[in-house]
Order: structure tokens, then C-alpha cells, then sequence
């Protein structure tokens, strides 16, 4: 068991909108991380909390007619819900707007000031003359005053990255009415910045941070740091500076020190002790997950802030890129916003946690949710690869050994090379490189499949049940997928849950990858994961477009990566194609329509001619087993009695559409759409017998 103490936080989402696909990102990517520590027996805490201040939330409330407070506790219920729904595991979720916050955020302040690093001066600040209130930065938009990129926010340019104040902005507006701002005077509490120089040079190289992210502030520290203006005037939302009536806390400033207060409130309900997590010199580590786009709050601002009022700085800032999808970005005003609660509402959330999963790497790079790749991802790896190992061989053991699995495997040195594999991959979990364990994770799963076609144990298990070599083998197949569960389990939590009440062995942990299940009874099979339905996914892009039209336009919050219009859907074939054709080649079609088609290896089980039909055979295909472990066969008339006759088809291969809707005929129910190759006529090609695939495999 490790010794490892570990503190690990996400970015706190705003409390003035719902959970979208770019925040379950972040979450989903910490959830990975955190869970694949407790799965090897490390201490590793996951706190986060909903940021709660700031003038967006004030007007927000005050539209609705309702209190800043009632807003806020409404918004993080569905926010905590919605998290929950996508099974991020926290281990407490608070929100800034708390006792603990304020405390930690007036003892911190008060340490800067005693070090004399608060310098007060009046500024001249934008002044919105129609909504009668100072303008904070995300309501003023205007050209960025370093590269001159238009339509940027008062605070940040997304274009170039600089910083700078509202005042700055060339040409600038008012969001909330569109009118020109005007200038008056204030004062301003300032943190003093540019003296941390030299930390943050130390700190920024020290590892602590993606070679990407060391660059970029080394671009900063070297054109010279800027004092942080850290006060908001009345009315605002927020913990009043103390000694300064009328003065708040800037939003941002509160927002990192909300990692402390949901950790101490943590610590107060429980055995954890505040100290050994954020004083200096403690073993223990911190990390932070977080958006590429507010690095600048928490490599810069957040450190010296720490270091200067005597806490301990963060073992690791890690960022991540921005979603998009189907390639396109998410914006609210382009229509192509996907809320996380309307995703919830159409499909898996396991689904979305195993793409993800498959994409992330531990660089800043942008991620897209393309739902074509998405849906090839989970339907041939989970289902098709995963599952598969699993209801192919539990039916045999259940049927033929009353579920008890043998004495020794089939194949010990293939599972010893699963087994060996835990450390590789477990390395790339620690590293964030999840796509990289995903591939490892697959391949095995790939020699498991391979295997178990190459022993056949249905052929064996047909001649005799209860042969040893079947459950030989088939106790092969379970290890083999007791292994894959255990190095899946961080990342599809839900499934690893079923299939430990199969595997009937207790909770799946790291540990368990050293050891295999043997003369062990195990459960009756029960599906697991189901495919992808392509019909699921419209329905969630249609949904997710018609709430865009309805909802009332807002700013966007700083940390929103934004996705997706929607793939044109495409329905169902009607009819049964000719199996072969002289005709040209018909119109492109994209390859979201293309993955939709389910291709499977079929045995033609029986053939038979069909009375009053001089084109069609009657075919009963085998396509391996189902679900449920028992045989699964379909009923198909195909127009190849010109190049066939019934009896020299049986035992032969072939490859059929498995997902095409059932059409109804005069001669009964086609159940599916055999493909073949040829000329025509007498010339149509089947598979032989002996290419070496079995039924039930997918063409991918």
C-alpha cells in the first residue's frame, strides 16, 4: 500500500449557467486520475466547489427575482447533480460563498498586506451610465490593446493571451447594454505582482508545469508582470475587504482560495488535517486540474499569493485543451452548445468517460468530440472487444460447469503477459496519458479475441459440454477480462461494477491484476454495455440546438471549450439492396452515415430455396453468441440462387449488415442484408470456411 497523501482539485465551474461538455472534460480527466490512485491504495482526496461571486451572478438573481444566495444554492444542486450523473467521485463539493472561504480569504489578504504587498491607488474604471454600476472586466468587450484582435474580454485577449485592464480595450462597450462606457475614478487594491518575479521564473521551471505552459509564461515574466488589481466596487457580489467599506474581493481572487475552504471543510467532518496539505514543507502532494486559459490565475497570481502568506505552492498545475465538436467550437450563439444534463438524457454517460479516455494525452492540445469516432470508439472496444471476451465465454461455463471456472487456464503465458502489463500501463495513468493506456489496454483485448477464435471452444463445447478443454479456455477468456476490468475500472467505474457482480469476487483493485480467478464459481453473464444507438445521438443534437434557441443569451464564463452542429441524420434503409451491382458508384456519403453499419462475420448455419421466389434463398446465420451467452442467429433471404444452390452453402462465410431494420416480406422476416462480390449471376463470392474469422466478429 502506498504512503502516497495526495490533494487533487479541479477548476471550480461559475454558478451562473448549467454544466456543459467542456467542464465534464476537466472533471472526467481528474476522475481518472484520482480513481486510478485509489484503485493501487493511494490517499488521494478530490475536492471542488462552485464559484460563486461576482457581478454576473448579482444580475442573473436580480432578473429572476430571487436572492444572489438562493441562486447560487439552486445552481450548485444541479451542478453537483449533473457531476454525479457522469460518476465523478468527489470527495466534496462545496462552493466559495462560504464561512470557510471568507476565512481563508480574509487571513491570506491580510498576510499580503501585512508584508506590505497590497498597494492602494485610484484608477479611472469603466462605468456602464445606463445599468449605473462599474463595469467588471467580462462585461466589457472591445479590441484587445496588445494584437488588436476585436471582440475580446475586459481581462484577457483569447487571441494572443495578454492581460490587461478593461480601461485598456480599444473602442470598447458595454455587454449588458451596449452602450459606450464611461470613465471614473476609484480606488483599487492591488497585489503587487512583478515583486514575485523571480519566484515565478524559479517556480514556472521547476516541473511543476507542461513544457507548453513554462513557455508561454516565460513570454510573460520576460516582457515584465503587471500588479493585479484583486478589489470590485459596490453593488458586487462577494466578501467585503476588510477596513475597506464598499470594496470587494474580486472574483478571482476567491475562486483558487475555494480549493483551501472545501478541503477545510472536508477536514471538518473528518480526519484530514488542513495543515498537512497546505503548509510548507509537507510530504503530501497538491495538484491542480485545470483550463489552458486560466493558467495565468493559477502559475502566476495563485503561487505568489500562496507563497507570500506561508503556504505551500502546488505540486503540479496540469491543463488541458479545449472541446469542440464534429470539429466546430462550442458556442452558445452559433447554436452548438451540449449541456452535460441534456447529454445525460439520450446516452452512457460511460460512453463519453471511455472516448474521452481514448483522446487524452497530458499535453494542452484541443480535443474533438467528433460522434462519429465516438461512437466506433465504444462500440468496438467496450462492446466489441471488451464485452465481447466476456459473453462469449460465460455461457459455456455456466451451461457446462455450473458457472466454476477450472484448476488452471488454457493459456497461463498469455495472461502473464496481460498481468506483466500493469506497470506500463499503470505509468501511463500516473502521466495523464490515458489515450496511451487505452491502446495498451486494447491490444490485449485484441490477443484475447484472437485466441479465443483460434480454440473455438462453441466447437468444442458442441461435441461435449462439459470437455475440460472448454472450460480451459473460457477460464482463459474471464481472467483475461478480469484483467482488462481492473485496468478499465478508473475510467468506466459503472461497468467495472457489473462485471464484478459477474465475476463474483469482490471489488476489482489494482492488486488484482498480480493474481487470476481460479476454481472459482462464477455469476450467470448479464449484459454489461450496450452499443451505441445512432438514433441517441440525434436526438441529443436536436435537443441540445433547441434549448441554444430557447435560452436567454448570457456571457459565456472564461473557462467554457465549446462544441458541435449536429451530423444530418440519416434513417434506416427500407429495402434489401442487390448483393451486387453494374451500376456507377453512387453519391459520397460521410463517414458518420458509414460507422452506422454494423458489419459481422456470419456462418450460414442452413440454406433452403423459397417457394414462389426464383432469385431468393431462405439463409439462418449464425453470428456467434449474444448478450445473454446463447447462440444468436438471423433470418435473411438473399438474392443469390443464381450463383448457389442450398447445399453448398451451408458451413461458408459470409458478411451481413447485422443493425438493418427488419423488413417485412411476402416470404417472412429478413432480418438482415448479406453482402457479396461478383459480376453477377452465377459469379457472386462468398468467404470460405477456413479465412479465419469466426461468426459474431466485426469488420471494422
Amino acid at each position: 500500500m502506498s504512503k502516497r497523501k495526495i490533494l487533487v482539485t479541479s477548476a471550480l465551474p461559475y454558478a451562473n449557467g448549467p454544466i456543459h461538455l467542456g467542464h465534464v472534460l476537466e472533471a472526467v480527466q481528474t476522475d481518472i486520475w484520482v480513481r486510478f490512485q485509489k484503485l493501487r491504495g493511494v490517499d488521494c482526496v478530490y475536492v471542488c466547489a462552485d464559484d460563486a461571486h461576482g457581478t454576473a451572478i448579482m444580475l442573473r438573481a436580480e432578473d429572476e427575482g430571487i436572492t444572489p444566495e438562493q441562486l447560487i444554492d439552486r445552481v450548485r444542486s444541479e451542478h453537483k447533480a449533473d457531476y454525479d450523473g457522469f460518476l465523478i467521485g468527489f470527495d466534496n463539493y462545496h462552493s466559495t460563498h462560504s464561512p470557510e472561504n471568507r476565512q481563508y480569504s480574509e487571513s491570506i489578504y491580510t498576510a499580503l498586506r501585512a508584508n506590505n504587498r497590497i498597494n492602494v491607488r485610484t484608477i479611472k474604471q469603466l462605468f456602464d451610465p445606463e445599468k449605473e454600476l462599474f463595469l467588471a472586466d467580462r462585461f466589457v468587450k472591445g479590441c484587445c490593446p496588445k494584437c488588436r484582435a476585436p471582440d475580446q474580454y475586459g481581462d484577457n485577449c483569447e487571441a494572443c493571451g495578454a492581460t490587461y485592464s478593461p480601461a485598456e480595450l480599444i473602442d470598447p462597450r458595454s455587454t449588458l447594454s451596449g452602450a459606450t462606457p464611461v470613465e471614473r475614478e476609484s480606488e483599487h487594491y492591488f497585489f503587487r505582482l512583478p515583486e514575485f518575479t523571480d519566484m515565478l521564473k524559479a517556480w514556472t521551471r521547476s516541473g511543476s508545469l507542461q513544457p507548453q505552459v513554462a513557455n508561454k509564461l516565460s513570454e510573460w515574466l520576460d516582457a515584465g508582470l503587471q500588479e493585479w488589481d484583486i478589489s470590485r466596487d459596490a453593488p458586487y457580489f462577494g466578501f467585503e475587504i476588510p477596513d475597506a467599506p464598499g470594496k470587494y474581493f474580486y472574483v478571482w481572487l476567491d475562486a483558487p482560495i475555494g480549493y483551501m475552504a472545501s478541503f477545510q471543510n472536508l477536514c471538518d467532518r473528518s480526519d484530514y488535517r488542513f495543515d498537512d496539505y497546505w503548509k510548507p514543507g509537507t510530504d503530501t502532494e497538491l495538484y491542480h486540474f485545470i483550463g489552458k486559459d486560466i493558467i495565468n490565475f493559477h502559475a502566476l497570481f495563485w503561487p505568489a499569493m500562496l507563497s507570500d502568506a506561508g503556504y505551500r505552492t502546488p505540486s503540479a498545475v496540469f491543463a488541458h485543451g479545449f472541446m469542440t465538436v464534429n470539429g466546430k467550437k462550442m458556442s452558445k450563439s452559433r447554436g452548438t452548445f451540449i449541456n452535460a444534463g441534456t447529454y445525460l438524457q439520450h446516452l452512457d454517460p460511460e460512453y463519453l468517460r471511455y472516448f474521452l479516455a481514448s483522446r487524452l494525452g497530458s499535453g494542452v492540445d484541443d480535443l474533438d468530440l467528433s460522434f462519429a469516432e465516438f461512437s466506433q470508439k465504444v462500440n468496438a472496444d467496450l462492446v466489441g472487444k471488451v464485452v465481447n471476451i466476456a459473453s462469449r465465454c460465460a455461457g459455456f461455463v455456466v451451461r457446462g460447469f455450473d458457472g466454476q471456472l477450472a484448476e488452471q487456464p488454457s493459456n497461463p503465458a498469455l495472461l502473464a503477459e496481460c498481468r506483466e502489463a500493469a506497470d506500463e500501463i499503470g505509468n501511463a495513468f500516473e502521466q495523464r496519458e490515458y489515450s496511451k493506456a487505452i491502446r495498451q489496454i486494447m491490444a490485449l483485448a485484441d490477443k484475447g479475441n484472437q485466441y479465443i477464435a483460434e480454440q473455438q471452444p462453441w466447437v468444442l463445447a458442441k461435441q461435449n459440454p462439459q470437455d475440460p478443454a472448454v472450460q480451459a479456455i473460457c477460464t482463459t477468456g474471464i481472467n483475461l477480462f478480469r484483467l482488462l476490468m481492473v485496468y478499465l475500472k478508473p475510467v468506466v467505474p459503472a461497468m467495472a461494477a457489473k462485471a464484478e457482480a459477474f465475476l463474483n469476487a469482490g471489488e476489482l483493485t489494482w492488486s488484482d491484476s498480480r493474481n487470476l480467478l481460479l476454481s472459482h464459481r462464477i455469476n450467470a453473464f448479464s449484459p454489461i454495455m450496450t452499443r451505441v444507438d445512432p438514433a441517441s445521438i440525434d436526438a441529443l443534437l436536436a435537443a441540445s440546438q433547441a434549448e441554444v434557441k430557447q435560452a436567454v443569451s448570457s456571457p459565456e464564463p472564461a473557462n467554457s471549450p465549446e462544441p458541435a452542429s449536429s451530423p444530418e441524420p440519416v434513417s434506416s434503409p427500407e429495402s434489401e439492396a442487390s448483393p451486387v451491382s453494374k451500376e456507377p458508384i453512387a453519391d459520397e456519403i460521410e463517414f458518420s452515415d458509414f460507422v452506422k453499419v454494423d458489419l459481422r462475420i456470419a456462418r450460414i448455419a442452413a440454406a433452403a430455396y423459397v417457394d414462389g421466389a426464383d432469385k431468393l434463398l431462405q439463409l439462418t446465420l449464425d453470428l456467434g453468441l449474444g448478450a445473454d451467452g446463447q447462440p444468436f442467429q438471423r433470418n435473411v433471404f438473399s438474392g443469390i440462387r443464381s450463383a448457389y444452390k442450398p447445399e453448398e452453402l451451408e458451413g461458408r462465410l459470409t458478411v451481413v449488415v447485422a443493425n438493418l431494420k427488419p423488413r417485412k416480406m411476402k416470404f417472412g422476416l429478413s432480418e438482415g442484408m448479406v453482402l457479396a462480390a461478383g459480376p453477377g449471376g452465377t459469379d457472386i463470392w462468398l468467404l470460405s470456411p477456413d479465412q479465419g474469422a469466426e461468426p459474431g466478429m466485426r469488420i471494422l
